[in-house]
């Protein structure tokens, strides 16, 4: 039996986020905020292809951060928009992710993309040499592939469902945590308001606006569009 009341998908995503927020410093949000930290350096990464440039390696810590290392020509619009890509490339990942678990009825395929996604990540993660990050990504790769095989579409669709919103909730915690409390530490907000000419601050402003209306317009989207998928 299917139910078409899209208030249900959001009493789910309430119910999720909430799960997320009462265990956000345990072991259970602890990978997705990983995920987070490497999607965020997947998307300097892309964004340098994008402008010509290659990336030469990613790493992820356990302190839950991480860089990008790629090469790019200099440029304005490249140096601009590799800078911004890290933290609203993660939140239209994890919204891209929140709206296809709402929307599509093959979770499991979602998943299986993800899965790759990551071992291909997880090459460029090895190539820092370092232990975490690499067997972290690749782990979370292979457990991605492991789901897709055994594991039914109930749980696909609330485990991406708690992946995408716990993702749209933590780039928004952590532009205020990194751009906004702290400043001056080399962050991406240090390097795009050099290039333009305003403060970091004003540029984690800007970044946490964009951020709270993306998760407003998703939310309003699935709220009105949504149709909740039985398991088949």
């Amino acid at each position: 039996m299917k139910l078409t009341d899209s208030k249900f998908q959001i009493i789910s995503l309430g119910a999720l986020i909430t799960l997320a927020m009462v265990f956000w410093n345990t072991m259970l949000v602890y990978p997705i905020k990983l995920f987070v930290v490497m999607l965020h350096e997947m998307s300097h990464g892309l964004m340098a292809v994008a402008f010509g440039g290659k990336i030469i390696e990613i790493q992820i810590n356990s302190k839950i951060g991480g860089y990008c290392l790629f090469q790019i020509k200099p440029s304005f619009w490249g140096s601009f928009m590799t800078g911004s890509a890290g933290y609203l490339g993660s939140l239209f990942w994890g919204s891209l992710i929140l709206v296809l678990a709402v929307k599509s009825k093959r979770d499991k395929y979602i998943s299986l993309v993800i899965g790759i996604v990551l071992l291909i990540l997880s090459y460029f993660v090895l190539q820092t040499g370092e232990f975490f990050g690499t067997a972290m990504t690749s782990g979370l790769a292979v457990f991605m592939l492991i789901t897709f095989k055994y594991f039914g579409p109930l749980f696909h669709d609330l485990w991406l469902k708690f992946i995408g919103i716990t993702c749209c909730a933590y780039v928004i915690l952590d532009i205020k945590d990194d751009l906004i409390d702290r400043t001056n530490i080399g962050s991406d907000a240090d390097g795009v308001a050099e290039l333009i000419g305003i403060s970091s601050v004003t540029v984690g402003v800007i970044w946490m606006i964009i951020a709270i209306l993306n998760l407003f317009v998703v939310l309003r989207y699935i709220y009105k569009k949504s149709l909740f998928k039985s398991p088949d």
